[in-house]
């Protein structure tokens, strides 16, 4: 059987539903179960259960690892003898399963970009030594990019039966649970210091679609340089976390990726043809959370949809400011550029950028990826809606779509998980969401009319641009859209396109 992108049908166990759709979606598979997981406090505690249910093999993909993180565990937490309890620290816990398990192979790969950070990350060090010296635990850094471009996804395969995809890394400063208390005394990094609340997400898969996703991975490993290693036997036990019932069951499941051009790895942009088909598909609403709002081509495609007679309603809800100074500068300038534009041609009022705020009035930072499209898409990975992961970046999405035929049933859950995150930004419960999007007939006018006290959902407001600001912006210096940008002083701007050359407000 012919190979596609070195992930052939017997690699991922003879799937038959494993074959290219459209330049949009690389595979579609089915899964037993699926499930939405909202931050990183109860996908840390699933993890920690799936991993322990592992039978063959644990292969963690990511952006970056922290060794240190607690994942929850300890004598009470699974009520063991002494001799047998957990450790709570991600590092120790993977030597404490893989000598209790001497069949199971544990692998990481991990962005190469900041390998350094583990030098001044204290005992982070130490558990990468003794991973180092165990015979079935395997760490690589992932080099196989063109300069300037980031390993991106995060991608968890447990015995080639469960999966995770999604936005959440198992790093420091992500844990925190859906209430954002203020001042959380658990949000806290291994040196003491507190960090402040995050919103995060990613979906959780058992069956075929674990792995299609295994056989990626297992590519990938190749790329960077790693030895081949085969799949798992197959198995009829899952290690599907026991306390999560599915909101999903019988679902087929789209897979998305991004990746530049590298060796003999062709440049793959199926991320981005997947948003410009389903921003043109809405026909009432599409709910974004993202980190970044700073693609040309995302905000060129809004436009369009803008300057309809009468537009889909479009809702982003985004952190207040970007992480660090540089991408302050860079990224919310160009997200101030790109809404200015769209007001432009927003004739009814119908799109709109919101940020999330403690109940004291603390930003919380947004670093999920996921979009809803009419209740009938739900997509979640790794993907930012900035040029990076449209083209740059290595990126991998999933999505449900329910104009699938097996996948008829699922628009009632996708909805039920829309109102379920409205809640939690608002701060009132989800049937009171429900009564205002029924009453108001509008995302945007049931924040609004939703309390202002406690926590609450706050409207952007565009600052004027410094002129440092404005070159960074239209240079897009930090978020190119191919790695050739990154080589060239030479930047073709950011309102390159006839939708975007209006002058901004």
């Amino acid at each position: 059987m012919a190979e596609h992108e070195g992930v052939t049908e017997q690699q991922a166990g003879g799937l038959a539903r494993m074959q290219s759709e459209s330049e949009s979606v690389w595979r579609y598979a089915m899964a037993d179960r699926a499930h939405a997981v909202i931050d990183a406090a109860d996908y840390f505690a699933l993890m920690r259960e799936a991993m322990m249910r592992a039978q063959q093999r644990i292969f963690l993909i990511g952006w970056d690892f922290d060794t240190r993180i607690i994942i929850g565990g300890g004598r009470r937490w699974w009520n063991l003898p002494r001799r047998r309890v957990s450790p709570a620290r991600l590092g120790p816990f993977v030597v404490w399963l893989a000598n209790r398990r001497k069949q199971l192979d544990v692998r990481v790969l991990k962005w190469n970009f900041g390998a350094l950070k583990a030098v001044f990350r204290g005992s982070m060090m130490l558990d990468l030594l003794r991973w180092w010296r165990h015979p079935r635990i395997v760490f690589k850094l992932d080099s196989a990019h063109p300069l300037g471009c980031s390993h991106h996804q995060k991608i968890a395969v447990i015995d080639d039966r469960f999966a995770v995809c999604g936005g959440i890394d198992m790093a420091g400063d992500r844990w925190d649970t859906r209430q954002h208390i203020d001042d959380d005394k658990r949000r806290r990094r291994p040196g003491g210091k507190l960090y402040g609340p995050w919103h995060d997400c990613t979906m959780l898969m058992e069956g075929e679609a674990a792995a299609v996703l295994g056989a990626f991975g297992r590519k990938r490993w190749e790329q960077a340089g790693g030895k081949p290693f085969e799949p798992c036997e197959p198995q009829r036990a899952s290690p599907w976390p026991t306390t999560v019932e599915a909101e999903f069951r019988n679902v087929e499941i789209g897979i998305a990726r991004t990746r530049s051009h590298f060796a003999e790895a062709r440049e793959v942009r199926e991320v981005e043809a997947l948003f410009l088909e389903h921003i043109a598909r809405a026909k009432k609403f599409i709910y974004f959370e993202n980190q970044y709002f700073a693609s040309r081509k995302i905000a060129e495609a809004i436009v369009r949809r803008m300057e309809e007679p009468d537009p889909p309603e479009i809702v982003l809800i985004n952190p207040q400011s970007s992480d660090g100074w540089l991408e302050q500068t860079a990224m919310d300038g160009a997200r101030i550029r790109l809404v200015r534009a769209i007001e432009q041609v927003d004739h009814a009022g119908r799109f709109s950028v919101w940020h999330p705020f403690t109940a004291k009035g603390t930003p919380i930072y947004v670093h999920s990826k996921l979009t809803i499209v009419d209740d009938e898409i739900l997509r979640i990975g790794s993907a930012n809606l900035n040029n990076r992961s449209m083209g740059l970046d290595s990126e991998c999405d999933v999505f449900i779509d329910c104009a699938r035929p097996a996948n008829g049933h699922c628009g009632e859950a996708i909805r039920r998980l829309r109102v379920s995150l409205l809640a939690e930004h608002c701060g009132i419960g989800p049937e009171r969401v429900a009564e205002l999007l029924d009453q108001h007939g509008s995302m945007a006018a049931a924040i609004a009319a939703a309390p202002q006290e406690g926590k609450r959902l706050g409207r952007f407001v565009p600052h004027d641009l410094t002129d440092a600001e404005k070159a960074l912006a239209d240079n897009e210096v930090l978020d190119p859209e191919r790695p050739e940008e990154m080589l060239s002083f030479y930047r073709r701007g950011l309102f390159r396109s006839r939708f975007l050359r209006r002058p901004a407000r």
